[in-house]
């Protein structure tokens, strides 16, 4: 048991560390919020989404349903609108002090963790190109456990962000550094944009 627990640990590792749309919103949100608490609606959105499409891709749905063209096309132009209008929405956030600053409403933070779970094409084929295949190798109660390792991994990590992004909202009094990070953020997430635009086009040319 203890090589399907750590080979599905350390390769969920690899895949969640790198910077993307689903972890920069997680940590933006941790340092917009003035408590842990209130950053709960999109920990627990993305961890529930990312179960979900490691459960698929583990049992071999998701890649049935990824045969389709159609559905590819789809989730590629859903997920770039949504990226392109949370990518507007953080560039025009613009706080001068935490006092006066909203933060994004529980409904909002769901809609858009939804949009960069579920609706980004990078983090689905990487769930079902890597974390599918290598859960293939796996039967019975050690598929189970290579599941979990990676499930797990998942929570601890956007727990993780959140928690490090309320850090650096408490460092930040002014809301000067939220601003920047609400910037750097959206930069970040035009950049995933521009890259499922790409891959769309190829597609579709």
């Amino acid at each position: 048991m203890i090589q399907p627990l750590v080979h599905g640990f350390l390769l969920a590792l690899g895949l969640i560390l790198p910077l993307g749309a689903q972890n920069v919103f997680i940590f933006n949100q941790g340092a917009n919020h003035r408590s842990i608490s209130k950053s709960l609606p999109v920990i627990i959105t993305a961890g529930l989404c990312d179960t979900f499409l490691i459960v698929l891709a583990i049992i071999g749905v998701s890649v049935i349903l990824l045969s389709i063209p159609v559905l590819q096309i789809t989730i590629y132009c859903i997920g770039l609108l949504f990226l392109l209008y949370m990518a507007w929405s953080l560039w025009r956030a613009r706080p001068n002090t935490l006092e006066s600053y909203r933060p994004m409403s529980a409904k909002k933070q769901i809609g858009f963790a939804l949009s960069v779970s579920l609706l980004n094409p990078h983090a689905i084929m990487d769930t079902i190109g890597v974390i599918g295949t290598s859960g293939a190798v796996y039967e019975g109660s050690e598929k189970m456990v290579f599941t979990l390792a990676t499930v797990i991994v998942s929570w601890l990590w956007f727990v993780f962000l959140a928690m490090a992004g309320k850090l650096i909202g408490n460092i930040d009094k002014t809301g000067k550094y939220i601003m920047i990070l609400n910037k750097l953020s959206s930069v970040i997430i035009l950049i995933v944009a521009m890259m499922i635009l790409k891959q769309l086009l190829a597609i579709l040319l």
